[in-house]
C-alpha cells in the first residue's frame, strides 16, 4: 500500500487511481497522441481550422484547448446549443440532446467548418447519436475527424445510433481514455454505488498532450506554433493580439 498523506483516505485513493490513468494513457498511447498532434500540425501548416465538439461533461475537456494562455490560438470550440456542459435546464435536458438525430448535421452545416479543417470530438461512451453523427458528418464534409473516447464502452455496451457504431469507427485517430464504463474509480463500504469519475481529469490531458505533440510537430516542419499567451503577465495581451492578427480567418470565438 503507498504512503497516504494523513488526510482523507477516499481522497488518496483517487488520486492515486487518476495518477495511475495518466500513467497508463501516456504509456499505452503515446503513439495514438502523436498521430494526433500530426493531423493537427498538418491541418495549421495547410491553412486549415481547428474545431473542438464535446457534449455534457465532455465538452469540459473540448473548452479546455480554446482560447487559454498556452494553448494554440486557433482552436474553436464547436457548440451544440443546450449540450455543451450543463448550461441548460433542466440538466437532463442536454443529455436528451445528445440521442437526437439530426443534430449533428444541422450544427455542421451552419458552422465555418470546411475540407481540410480537423475537429476533435471528445465522449466518453462515443455511443450517442451525436458524438457518432458528428464524426459521420465532419469526415462526409471532408474534415479530418480525431476521437477521444474510452473505448471500452464499445466493447461492453451498445450504441445509441441507428447504425450501430460508436464514435471510434468514424475517426481518422482515436486516442483511448482508458476510463472503464461507468466513469467511478472508487466503491466503499456504505456507499451504495460507485463515485468519483476521472474522466475530466484523464481527457483534460490528453487533450493537452495531443496540443503538445502538435507543437512539437509543427516545429520539426519550421512552423512557430500559434500558441497564446496568458493575459496576466507583462506583455501578453500584446503578443495575443499579434497572434490573432495574423491568424483572424482562423479563429471563430471572436466573432
Amino acid at each position: 500500500m503507498p504512503e497516504t498523506s494523513g488526510g482523507s483516505e477516499l481522497a488518496d485513493r483517487f488520486f492515486d487511481a487518476a495518477i495511475g490513468l495518466l500513467r497508463r494513457v501516456r504509456d499505452e498511447e503515446a503513439r495514438n497522441v502523436a498521430a494526433a498532434g500530426a493531423v493537427v500540425a498538418d491541418a495549421v501548416a495547410a491553412g486549415g481550422r481547428l474545431f473542438t465538439f464535446g457534449a455534457g461533461h465532455s465538452s469540459l475537456a473540448a473548452q479546455d484547448v480554446v482560447y487559454r494562455a498556452g494553448g494554440l490560438a486557433l482552436v474553436n470550440l464547436l457548440a451544440v446549443p443546450g449540450a455543451v456542459g450543463v448550461d441548460v435546464m433542466p440538466a437532463t435536458l442536454g443529455s436528451a440532446l445528445e440521442r437526437v438525430d439530426g443534430l449533428a448535421g444541422a450544427v455542421l452545416d451552419s458552422s465555418p467548418a470546411r475540407a481540410g479543417d480537423v475537429l476533435i470530438i471528445v465522449s466518453l461512451s462515443g455511443r450517442n447519436a451525436l458524438p457518432v453523427e458528428m464524426a459521420m458528418n465532419a469526415r462526409a464534409l471532408g474534415l479530418k475527424v480525431i476521437g477521444v473516447t474510452s473505448v471500452a464502452y464499445a466493447e461492453e455496451t451498445k450504441s445509441r445510433h441507428t447504425s450501430g457504431t460508436f464514435l471510434r469507427d468514424h475517426c481518422d485517430v482515436v486516442v483511448d481514455s482508458k476510463i472503464a464504463v461507468g466513469d467511478a474509480e472508487l466503491t466503499h463500504e456504505g456507499v451504495e454505488t460507485p463515485f468519483a469519475p476521472a474522466s475530466t481529469v484523464v481527457t483534460s490531458a490528453l487533450m493537452q498532450a495531443v496540443m503538445a505533440a502538435a507543437a512539437e510537430a509543427m516545429v520539426a516542419r519550421g512552423i512557430e506554433p500559434p500558441l497564446l499567451r496568458s493575459g496576466n503577465v507583462d506583455g501578453g495581451h500584446e503578443w495575443n493580439g499579434r497572434v490573432m492578427t495574423e491568424y483572424a480567418d482562423r479563429i471563430f470565438f471572436r466573432h
